[in-house]
C-alpha cells in the first residue's frame, strides 16, 4: 500500500515535498514514480527511481527541479520540488512496480506500475 502526502498550496518560486509512505512490502527491490494530472490533461509520468540500482530519471520540464530520493529507514519515498512553476499545479501519485532482478534502469510509463497511492493535490499560484 502507499500513502502520498505534502501537497499544498504555494507561490511560484517556491518549495514543497511529496512524501510516499510504503506499506506492506520493502523498497529495496522496487521502482518507485511519481506521476502527475493536470485540470483537463492527461496523468503523466515526471520521475522514477530504480531502488536496486539508484539509477534515476526525471522528464525534461521538471529535471533540474524536482529530485526522487527515498529513506529505507523510513520506508518513505520524496519528490524535493523546487522553483515551482503554475504549470506544475496537478494533482501528484506515487507508484511502484517490482522490475526484476536484472533491470538497473526504471521507467515513467504507467503500464508498468502495480501499486498506486491516492492523489494530493499541488497547487502553485502566479
Amino acid at each position: 500500500q502507499l500513502q502520498a502526502s505534502g501537497g499544498g498550496l504555494v507561490r511560484t518560486g517556491g518549495s514543497l515535498r511529496l512524501s510516499c509512505a510504503a506499506s506492506g512490502f520493502s523498497l529495496d527491490f522496487y521502482t518507485f514514480g511519481w506521476f502527475r494530472q493536470a485540470p483537463g490533461k492527461e496523468r503523466e509520468g515526471i520521475s522514477c527511481m530504480n531502488f536496486r540500482s539508484n539509477n534515476t530519471y526525471s522528464i525534461g520540464s521538471v529535471k533540474g527541479r524536482f529530485t526522487i530520493a527515498r529513506d529505507n529507514a523510513k520506508n518513505m519515498v520524496y519528490l524535493h520540488m523546487n522553483s515551482l512553476k503554475p504549470e506544475d499545479t496537478a494533482v501528484y501519485f506515487c507508484a511502484a512496480y517490482y522490475p526484476g532482478r536484472e533491470v538497473v534502469y526504471c521507467g515513467i510509463s504507467q503500464q508498468l506500475y502495480d501499486y498506486w497511492g491516492q492523489e494530493t493535490q499541488v497547487t502553485v499560484s502566479s
